[in-house]
């Protein structure tokens, strides 16, 4: 996505500690031990770069060329690892006509097949835990705003199966440790959605709207549901810039308290769905059993992108509009630490499966590089910095190993 406008760039790292148990923190990172590689999407220089961290600090390691035309900026903005570790899919949110999905074979980092053209805009995209499926948000930023889709691929033959129309917007999409069911929030309709994977259908709607907060009628696609997606295959009218939130041929201004969900990430032990509240600046705790809102977390401005670590006992949280990181005590509810990102607009965040080393990706503006940020979260410190292409946004942690 586009980013209007100069921010402010600070280089400058601060911790806070919340009031409560007082934690203790080394004054030095604890020894590294491991190496850990992780892939980022440069989306304005149609690059993607493999990141290694260890005991010798961050360093690109490769960097792959994605994309079709050399005059056609494509984009590469979400990825997703296999569990297996054996390949990285990826959507190209731009292009002729649109956006694609693309597989790659980790390692060597070789194309697995051409890419398969899906919705306007595809955006976020997870794999289910076997490999056989990924889904994709058609974010939509073209011509009028109507509802749109999550485009499901049968990944060993790049195949789109079904395209489930949502709602306006959708984004943040991210499957459950079951592999059974899929969320999403939906940015201009203050919606989350539940689609279940054995199906392929919208099973639940939550309505995240203030003083609204609840349930939702399954089939209802939000306001401005009367109208239609273009249909599959169709020339896409003109892209736009989200960031004007009236933007569109048909308004649809949102009230000044609104939610404007930019992600839905399940818990690990399956129980909750967390949902970064981009405009309200909080993090929402949806509990899937009850259906309804447990806790609320106030946040720094513009939380963006969230992911819990595999052991179940951190949130990371990225602030777009604030440039930052800020991380939360899931037992307790509360903000134990707080960075500036190294450059502005930060965008995404991916997690070792130790749950200690945090890789945080932040766009930059104009020609400015992209940025990788590597924060262990044993210690709460920011232990590695690297420059990538730029507007770097989509990330996913691939693997470790013992340091040599």
């Amino acid at each position: 996505m586009r980013t209007n406008g100069p921010m402010r760039k600070s280089t400058f790292l601060t911790l806070l500690v919340v009031a409560g148990p007082t934690p203790v923190l080394a004054q030095q990172p604890a020894k590294i031990t491991s190496t850990y590689w992780a892939y980022v999407g440069a989306e304005s220089a149609d690059k993607i770069h493999r990141i290694r961290f260890g005991p010798e600090g961050a360093t690109v390691e490769k960097t792959i060329l994605v994309g079709e035309l050399a005059a056609e900026m494509e984009g590469p903005h979400g990825l997703a690892i296999s569990r297996d570790g054996k390949y990285l899919h990826m959507t190209t949110g731009h292009g002729f006509p649109d956006g694609k999905y693309w597989r790659y074979h980790l390692g060597p980092d070789t194309l697995v097949s051409s890419g398969t053209l899906l919705g306007n805009f595809p955006a976020s995209i997870d794999i289910s835990p076997d490999g056989s499926y990924a889904i994709a948000a058609n974010f939509n930023l073209h011509g009028d705003m109507v509802p749109s889709s999550q485009s499901v691929v049968y990944t060993p033959t790049a195949t789109e199966v079904k395209r489930i129309i949502t709602c306006t917007m959708p984004h943040g999409s991210r499957i459950d440790p079951s592999g059974q069911f899929h969320y999403s929030g939906c940015m201009m309709d203050d919606q989350l959605v539940e689609i279940d994977t054995r199906s392929f259908t919208v099973s639940r709607r939550f309505s995240l709207a203030k003083g609204k907060e609840g349930p939702l009628d399954k089939n209802d696609r939000g306001a401005m549901a009367h109208h239609e997606e273009p249909a599959p295959g169709a020339k896409p009218a003109p892209e736009v810039d989200p960031a004007d939130v009236g933007y569109r041929g048909m308004r649809h201004d949102m009230a000044p308290n609104s939610c404007s969900p930019t992600w839905a990430a399940p818990s690990v032990d399956g129980t909750s769905v967390y949902v970064a509240c981009n405009k309200s600046d909080e993090i929402v705790e949806v509990n899937r059993s009850s259906w309804s809102i447990t806790r609320r977390m106030p946040t720094g401005r513009g939380v963006y992108n969230l992911a819990p670590t595999p052991d179940g006992k951190l949130l990371i949280a990225t602030l777009k509009q604030g440039g930052g990181v800020q991380v939360y005590d899931l037992a307790r509810g509360a903000k134990v630490a707080e960075f500036k990102s190294s450059t502005t607009v930060t965008h995404g965040v991916a997690i070792s499966g130790d749950s200690r080393i945090a890789f945080v990706s932040s766009e930059g503006v104009g020609a400015e590089p992209g940025k990788v940020d590597v924060y262990d979260l044993t210690t709460l410190t920011r232990v590695g910095s690297v420059d990538v292409g730029q507007q770097a946004g989509g990330i996913a942690f691939w693997k470790q190993e013992p340091a040599r």
